[in-house]
């Protein structure tokens, strides 16, 4: 090299993902012309010029694994000054990495590009990543340092409603959390809704019978951590009110709503769920405590 030539530099600046599942990240392997040997990444990639990072790291996402992913407002940024031992020049490599999440029935994931960075897409167990049983790049164990479920408190109303000596439960379907379980039929309170009217909705939703709303029996509250019915890695605080209500016992429960967090609503036996023969939510021997 001659005195005065300068070694090209280059920036770049890319868009990732940290898609959790449960116990799991979602990692793609990198093609051999960048790693000879194994190595896992986070999805995502080049920013195009004009293109939003959200946009991009979306676009990638699908491009590297197959799934539609979406992506939180907030991000991590890393900045990594790299020079390379040929004497290339140096790289800068800017990262911009969301929280992201696919839905809880997403496909398994599949290379979709063709001759690109990605050779493989997997779900990963988080304690190979964190133990180096698996081979990362310093992005992966770094973001996931940095990362941190999104916090969330929801409101809402439950019924307890008897019959002689059974309890109406509805079955919370695939989009919830605790899937095949019987609960309390009821849901969120929307804004500026106030808890009975919000309860009769509910109720016919997840029931097709009118409500009478009585008695407010108590107040039970969970927190927990887990993937949200979109897929979304939560903190989750849930609030539950609870009032004692009515219904016409002479019309048979059925599910009205399409595609929501109940499939299915009968009148279940108090004994069958003494017994553990029906696996029911805390907050339905909560609710029963409180009768």
């Amino acid at each position: 090299m001659s005195i005065g030539e300068q070694v090209p530099r280059r920036q770049r600046v890319a868009a990732y993902a940290v898609i959790l599942r449960e116990d799991q990240i979602l990692l793609t392997r990198l093609a051999p012309y960048l790693a000879p040997t194994e190595r896992w990444t986070l999805p995502g990639g080049g920013i195009d010029f004009g293109e939003h990072p959200q946009d991009a790291v979306v676009r990638e996402v699908y491009e590297e694994t197959g799934l539609h992913a979406r992506v939180g407002e907030q991000a991590w940024i890393d900045s990594a000054l790299i020079t390379p031992a040929s004497g290339e020049g140096e790289r800068h490599a800017i990262r911009i990495v969301y929280d992201g999440w696919v839905g809880a029935d997403a496909p398994e994931p599949r290379v979709v590009e063709t001759d690109g960075s990605t050779v493989d897409a997997r779900w990963h167990p988080i304690d190979d990543v964190l133990s180096g049983r698996l081979p990362v790049v310093t992005l992966v164990t770094d973001a996931l340092a940095a990362h941190l479920p999104t916090k969330r408190q929801r409101l809402a109303v439950k019924a307890l409603i008897r019959r002689a000596d059974s309890v109406l439960l509805a079955r919370l379907s695939s989009y919830a959390v605790e899937t095949g379980r019987w609960t309390l039929p009821g849901g969120g309170v929307d804004h500026g809704e106030s808890p009975e009217t919000a309860l009769v909705r509910e109720v016919a939703e997840e029931t097709g019978l009118v409500a009478t709303v009585g008695t407010l029996l108590g107040v039970n509250d969970r927190h927990l951590t887990g993937n949200a019915p979109d897929g979304r890695r939560e903190d989750f605080h849930a609030v539950n009110i609870v009032y004692e209500a009515e219904v016409p016992l002479d019309q048979e429960p059925v599910v009205t709503e399409v595609d929501g967090t109940t499939d299915a609503v009968a009148w279940i036996p108090v004994s069958d769920i003494a017994a553990g023969v029906v696996e029911v939510t805390e907050l339905v021997r909560f609710a029963l405590a409180l009768d």
